[in-house]
């Protein structure tokens, strides 16, 4: 099915636009040939709508979620996760 559809065109194809939508990517609805309008699945609509918590909200989040379900996080959980070495050697003239 294309993805790009004129107003008119939505509007005879509508139901099946919709189930189109359900499963796979949004369609995308153009006025004389410009894009004007976006119809995508409710579940894309509400992953793109949450609200951003931040990065300290996530991990305080996180944490309260690892306590609650009593998993234990320890150093060698994280062993050979850093890489130790020098890095790039730049070189200065």
């Amino acid at each position: 099915m294309q993805k790009e559809f004129s107003i008119a065109e939505a509007k005879n194809k509508l139901s099946t636009i919709i189930h189109y939508v359900e499963n796979g990517p949004c369609v995308e609805l153009t006025r004389r040939g410009k894009p004007v309008a976006v119809l995508l699945s409710i579940q894309e609509y509400e992953r793109l709508s949450r609200k951003y918590t931040g990065f300290w909200s996530a991990v305080s989040e996180f944490r309260r979620k690892v306590e609650d379900e009593g998993i234990e996080v320890s150093d060698s959980d994280f062993k050979g996760l850093r890489d130790h070495s020098a890095g790039r050697e730049v070189e200065l003239k």
